[in-house]
Parts: structure tokens; C-alpha cells; sequence
């Protein structure tokens, strides 16, 4: 059996990890001509991590990535709403990472071609179409200067993003994404250490907000590569392209922050030393009635692309990956286990789609925003801790990494 899969982002090579382990033949195929360590950090949660050291992946993570420590909440103020430990220091039996997308891509991309060869992956490909006949799938691809290239395989897997070709043939009464109204800068920025080392913060509110964490070890001298999003809402005709790579300018978003100037992190000055920064809308696309036809299925965000509330888009990609591995491995036949894979995945992702719309674990910001007096002291206590805990706990079920769940799966 030879598959394809559309698209060499994380989840297209940690499928093609995970199927090659399984014994599964695959080739990947990806529009870039070449693939670089671009974009800025994104996390990986435990019951993702769980499925990367399987794969062996475990030291090249710690070599690259900060093993998360905690994560705190704070008004725009800096006043503290709550903190929780994250990853082993919350007791899993694996580390929660903050990583830099491109450094995750690189090492996913090393290991692809050192297990499975160079011939395993094809640049320069921008897929065109497909058709399906009889036991096998048809695709058209292009590369730069125009020529087509004809690949069959056994089945297709599309992991080529929010914006997925594959997704597009399939449905293509889909419509555009939709926007939330918000609109976020990213960089990172050599900095000197926060809290911990290893702490991902968030505060603000849901009109506006910055996300701030690690995705470096600090070196000699206490510097660390800083992990940053600025948001803040604007009214939903804003033109914006639905894209990730688009160059973002101070003067369009820092001035709103200047005052964000707490005690242990200078919110403006990380901005400003950043050596680039992306400017792209919070989007997602409307969670589908199904993702299989045949012996073609979507995987990652071309399947289930959603608000990065609760940070964990990468994670369930990388959960696709696992699922169609095994369901290809058991069962031997396409048809059969795309269709098992997506009732296994599609109900799960559609519910975290939509809770990530109502702004998921983020949620405490804004009912502090919401709920406060304004006599608190140095910390927020008009929110009991218990109520916060409570979101928390029942996001992280959702989502699929409560801390005995994952457990039991690692031990088992």
C-alpha cells in the first residue's frame, strides 16, 4: 500500500512518522520549493507529546523546545487572575513544549528523510485536483515553472492547511473561513528571561490581550527567544487576508499596548525588538458533516482548523496522525479505516471548534474583565479559584489531555 499525503506542515510529516513506524508506505508532497524554519511558537500538549516520543522525537524536542512550566492569567493591569502548573510539573507523565513552528517542522522534516529517504518527500508541488479510480487515487500537482505531475497512490491524505485544496474539491460549497474579529501580531524577540523560564502567560480580556512564553532554553547570558501575540478586536467587515505569513507593522497595533508595562515582563519593548512580525485574523472554517469520501480524508486544518484559544491546533493534528496510522494498520483496507478515523476524530474536533469560539480556557480573562469591582488588591480574588479551576479541568477533558487520561495512556 502507497499513500499520499497533500502538504508537508507538522501534521502531514508527523503522519508520514507515524505511518512509515506502522510499516505503511507514504510520499508527501508539498507546495513550497523549499521548506525553511519560518513562523513564530506554538505548544504541543501532553497527549500530543506522548505520540512524538514514541516516535522517537523526545531528545530532538528537548534540544529545541522548552519544557512549559506553568501558565498564568493576569488583568491588563498585570494584577494576577490565576496560575496553574503545566506538563511534568503538573504531574504528567510527559512534558507539555513550547517550540518554534519552524524548529518543530525541521527536526519532523530531518526525521522523514533519514528513516524513510530523501525520495519520501517532494517540494514544489501544488496540488491541482485528484480523482479517484477504482483502488486508487489520481492527483494532478504543478510545480513553479507550470509542468504537471501525475501521482497515483492507494489513498490521499489532505494536511495542506486551512486552506486545503483537497478540502476545496471535496466541499466546495464551503464558503471562506470565518473571521472573529480580531485581528493578531506575532514575533518572537530575544529577551531576557520572565518568571520561571518556563512560563506561557496570557493577559488582557477578549477585546484585546497578549499571549507571551518561552521557546528557547536562555543561554549564557539569560537571553531566551520569546514567543509573543498581540490581538485586539476590530469590527468584522475589516478587510484581511486568510493568511499567516503577512508582514505586520508596529505602528498598526503597539501603541495600544504602551502602557502594558508590568514589574517582571515589558510587554512594548518585546514588540519592538522583535526582528519580524506577522500580522494574520483569527480565523477557523465552520466544523464539517464529514471528512472521508472514498479513499481521500482531511487531516490537521484542512479537516478541523480552529481559534488557537486554549493552544492546541497543532496537538490534535498530531492526534489525526496517530488515529489513521492505527486505524490503517488494523484494518488493512482505505475505505474502512478513513471511515473509522473520522468517527474517532470529527465529533471530538467539531466540539473544540466550537468551544474555542466562546474564547475556550481564556474564558477567566474576560469574566474577570467581566466580574471585577475593582477592589482587588494585588491579586484578583473576585472570581473564586475554584471556579477557574473548574474551566480549566473541563477544557482540558475536551480536549483530550486531562492529566489522567494521558497517564493512563502513557503507563498502558
Amino acid at each position: 500500500m502507497q499513500g499520499l499525503i497533500a502538504g508537508a506542515g507538522i501534521v502531514g510529516l508527523t503522519t508520514a512518522l507515524t505511518l512509515h513506524k506502522a510499516g505503511l508506505k507514504v510520499r508527501i508532497l508539498e507546495e513550497a520549493l523549499e521548506i525553511k524554519e519560518l513562523g513564530v511558537g506554538l505548544n504541543l500538549l501532553p497527549h500530543s507529546v506522548k505520540h512524538l516520543i514514541d516516535l522517537g522525537l523526545g531528545p530532538a524536542l528537548d534540544s529545541v523546545a522548552v519544557r512549559t512550566g506553568e501558565l498564568r492569567f493576569f488583568s491588563e493591569d498585570g494584577k494576577a487572575i490565576w496560575q496553574e502548573p503545566r506538563g511534568l510539573d503538573a504531574g504528567y507523565d510527559v512534558p507539555q513544549y513550547s517550540i518554534h513552528r519552524g524548529k518543530l517542522q525541521a527536526l519532523l522534516k530531518q526525521a522523514v528523510v533519514e528513516r524513510m529517504g530523501a525520495q519520501s518527500l517532494v517540494t514544489d508541488r501544488r496540488l491541482l485536483g485528484f480523482t479517484e479510480q477504482g483502488d486508487s487515487v489520481n492527483a494532478e500537482f504543478s510545480d513553479h515553472s507550470g509542468v504537471v505531475h501525475k501521482v497515483s497512490g492507494d489513498y490521499l491524505i489532505g494536511a495542506d492547511g486551512i486552506n486545503s485544496v483537497v478540502r476545496q474539491q471535496l466541499h466546495p460549497d464551503q464558503g471562506s473561513p470565518h473571521f472573529a474579529g480580531l485581528i493578531l501580531w506575532r514575533g518572537a524577540t530575544f529577551s531576557h528571561s520572565f518568571l520561571t523560564a518556563k512560563t506561557m502567560i496570557m493577559a488582557g480580556h477578549a477585546d484585546q490581550k497578549v499571549v507571551v512564553y518561552p521557546i528557547s532554553s536562555p543561554d549564557s547570558e539569560g537571553q531566551q527567544l520569546i514567543n509573543w501575540v498581540a490581538e485586539f478586536r476590530v469590527p468584522l467587515e475589516t478587510a484581511h487576508v486568510d493568511d499567516w505569513k503577512g508582514e505586520g507593522q508596529l505602528e498598526e497595533f503597539a501603541a495600544r499596548f504602551d502602557s502594558w508595562q508590568f514589574s517582571w515582563l515589558n510587554v512594548p519593548v518585546l514588540f519592538r525588538q522583535a526582528s519580524r512580525i506577522y500580522k494574520f485574523p483569527m480565523i477557523d472554517r465552520d466544523p464539517l458533516d464529514r471528512w472521508s469520501f472514498g479513499r481521500v480524508t482531511l487531516a490537521g486544518d484542512a479537516a478541523h482548523a480552529m481559534f488557537p484559544n486554549g493552544s492546541n491546533g497543532a496537538s490534535q493534528g498530531i492526534l489525526d496522525a496517530v488515529c489513521i496510522a492505527e486505524q490503517l494498520s488494523s484494518q488493512r483496507e482505505v475505505v474502512p479505516a478513513f471511515k473509522a478515523f473520522e468517527e474517532i476524530r470529527r465529533p471530538a474536533t467539531t466540539r473544540l471548534i466550537l468551544d474555542n469560539r466562546n474564547t475556550g480556557p481564556e474564558r477567566v480573562l474576560q469574566l474577570i474583565k467581566d466580574r471585577c469591582p475593582g477592589t482587588c488588591g494585588s491579586e484578583h480574588t473576585c472570581v473564586p479559584a475554584g471556579e477557574l479551576e473548574d474551566i480549566a479541568r473541563a477544557y482540558k477533558k475536551l480536549a483530550g489531555f486531562a492529566r489522567s487520561d494521558v497517564n493512563e495512556k502513557t503507563s498502558g
